[in-house]
C-alpha cells in the first residue's frame, strides 16, 4: 500500500478511509492470508503493519509511546 504524506498535522488531511470502508475494500481486493505493506517516499523505504503501531490518540500524541521510542 502506497504511503502518501499529505501534511503535518491530521487536520490537514482532506479524505481518509473509515476503519469500515478499508475493511471492506480490503476483503473485496485481497485474499485474507496476503501480507500488506505500506510503500514510502515512492517505494525508497517500506514498512510493515503491526498491531503495536495503531493508537488510540493521535491528536494528543501518546507520551508513554514516545518515551519509550527515544
Amino acid at each position: 500500500m502506497n504511503a502518501r504524506r499529505e501534511g503535518y498535522g491530521i487536520d490537514q488531511i482532506r479524505k481518509t478511509m473509515t476503519v469500515g470502508e478499508l475493511i471492506a475494500y480490503l476483503q473485496e481486493n485481497y485474499e485474507e492470508d496476503t501480507p500488506m505493506y505500506l510503500s514510502h517516499d515512492n517505494g525508497y523505504t517500506y514498512g510493515g503493519i503491526t498491531e503495536d503501531r495503531f493508537f488510540d490518540d493521535w491528536v494528543g500524541g501518546n507520551e508513554e509511546e514516545e518515551s519509550e521510542e527515544e
